[in-house]
């Protein structure tokens, strides 16, 4: 499988470059990212944007940022490539760009690239349909401290994943204040802890009546991530147009 990398230069994008490079049946053709040097360290071509980009290989990996995005789905349209985001904090906008690209190309995107993580979408959603509204939610999520983005996307995923089977009822809180009062019972709390050097953990709490229900995920390594990527890359690569995500190529 030949495949590009966006957001090469970054942590993640140099974690998916090595997970590649430990697997002989994945060859990196190129790599793309703002930060592109011009001296190439590299035995790929490497670009500053999409817009230089001549290969054409089975699937682009996207570890990048939201502003890379427009670029990025115009290439793949132009050159008929699936593509796998794997970036977070996109706005609503540019989800509407996503979906709108995916009637031209194949495009699998995620908040979370983890397979656990994905499990552990399914038996939230799980727990929350034999729950009910008995129980409190309250969503707790840890990222090292050089992360920008809170909420994490992988929170924010967790909880409409749970909205869902509320139709969307639940109203999100952001952490609490003195001034945030007396739970509310249409509440889904979402709490952002920030230190460290920790990769992700997320813990998702269902609390009723004298008992407690914690479902949670750990992530130890960057790789993880990675290799849920490459495993996309490898599902979407000889798909038809459309909008795939983890619950289309697990089975559950």
């Amino acid at each position: 499988m030949d495949i590009i990398i966006s957001g090469i230069l970054g942590k993640m994008g140099q974690t998916v470059l090595k997970c590649a490079n430990e697997n002989e049946d994945i060859n990196v053709i190129a790599g793309v990212d703002v930060m592109a040097p011009d001296v190439n360290p590299y035995d790929f071509p490497l670009y500053a944007d999409f817009c230089s980009v001549a290969e054409k290989p089975d699937a682009v990996i996207d570890f990048s940022h939201p502003s890379a995005l427009s670029s990025l789905l115009m290439y793949a349209k132009r050159m008929n490539v699936p593509v796998v985001l794997a970036t977070t904090a996109y706005t609503e906008a540019n989800m509407d760009m996503i979906k709108l690209a995916s009637q031209e190309i194949p495009v699998f995107f995620s908040a979370n690239m983890s397979l656990g993580v994905n499990l552990m979408k399914v038996l939230i959603k799980k727990a929350a349909e034999a729950l009910g509204d008995g129980f409190d939610i309250e969503i707790t999520e840890t990222h090292h401290n050089l992360k920008k983005d809170a909420p994490s996307g992988t929170a924010l995923a967790l909880a409409d994943s749970i909205n869902e089977v509320f139709d969307g009822s639940k109203e999100y809180v952001y952490g609490r204040t003195p001034e945030s009062g007396k739970r509310e019972k249409k509440e889904i709390g979402i709490h952002a802890l920030r230190g460290g050097t920790v990769v992700g953990e997320h813990e998702v709490s269902f609390f009723g009546n004298d008992e407690i229900i914690k479902i949670s995920h750990s992530a130890r390594s960057k790789s993880v991530f990675a290799e849920g990527a490459l495993k996309a890359a490898e599902f979407i690569k000889d798909k038809e147009p459309g909008f795939y995500g983890m619950e289309d190529m697990i089975s559950l």
